[in-house]
Formats: C-alpha cells, structure tokens, sequence
C-alpha cells in the first residue's frame, strides 16, 4: 500500500469492472480505510465525498462487488477493480453507470436490470 500516491484529501479514483464481461462498472473512491476493508472482506468498499464516510457497494441495495483483483495503474494514482457485480452497479437499475452515449445527444444503450421505484441510496 506503501505504493498508493493518495490525493490531499487522502482519496484516489477506483474503476470497477465485472471480471466476467470486462464492462465498466463505475468510478468511485477510495480512502485507506475503505482499501483495508475491502482487502479485509473481499467486497468492494468506498469513501463517499458527499455523505464524507465509508460505504459497502450494495449496503441498501444488496448489489455488491466481490472483488476478485486489484490493480493499480503506472503513476500509482488510480485503482482498477476486478469485481463479480451482483445485479446492478448504477443506483438506478443499470448495469453499468456508463449506460448512456453522445449522439447529437445523449442516448440509452445500456441494459436495466432492475426497475424498482426506489433509488437506492449508495452512490458515490
């Protein structure tokens, strides 16, 4: 961990992506606690900028991350995430939080994979 270049406020960006299909999942953060946690557990945890604490992937979902592998890029400053998604990675029933392109605007391509009329609150 000694390798880990965090941010001034002790943070670095996380990319997870399903081991399975090789999407990108989503972008989150991390801080040191939530990287012991997760090594810890083998779930995926995350530092929320906006609540300023720690969340399990899922905690009110139930749509968590088993982390399968982590990696870190060439400058030390990122994280990627191998992860066995379970259902949703996007708190709004998407697979991905990537489910939409530009095309003279923006478009849906990604898949819904769960259409309740709650929104789940364990977003970055």
């Amino acid at each position: 961990m000694d390798e880990i270049k965090w941010d001034e406020k002790g943070l670095i960006p996380v990319v997870a992506q399903d081991v399975h299909t090789k999407d990108v999942l989503m972008v989150a953060y991390m801080d040191k606690e939530a990287f012991d946690l997760t090594l810890q557990t083998g779930t995926a945890h995350y530092y929320s900028r906006s609540r300023k604490k720690i969340w399990l992937k899922g905690e009110s979902s139930g749509h968590t991350q088993k982390v399968k592998s982590i990696y870190v890029d060439c400058d030390n400053d990122t994280l990627l995430l191998m992860v066995e998604q379970k259902v949703a990675a996007c708190h709004t029933g998407f697979w991905s939080c990537f489910y939409r392109v530009w095309d003279k605007g923006w478009r849906v391509v990604g898949k819904k994979v769960f259409d309740d009329k709650k929104v789940y609150g364990d977003t970055a």
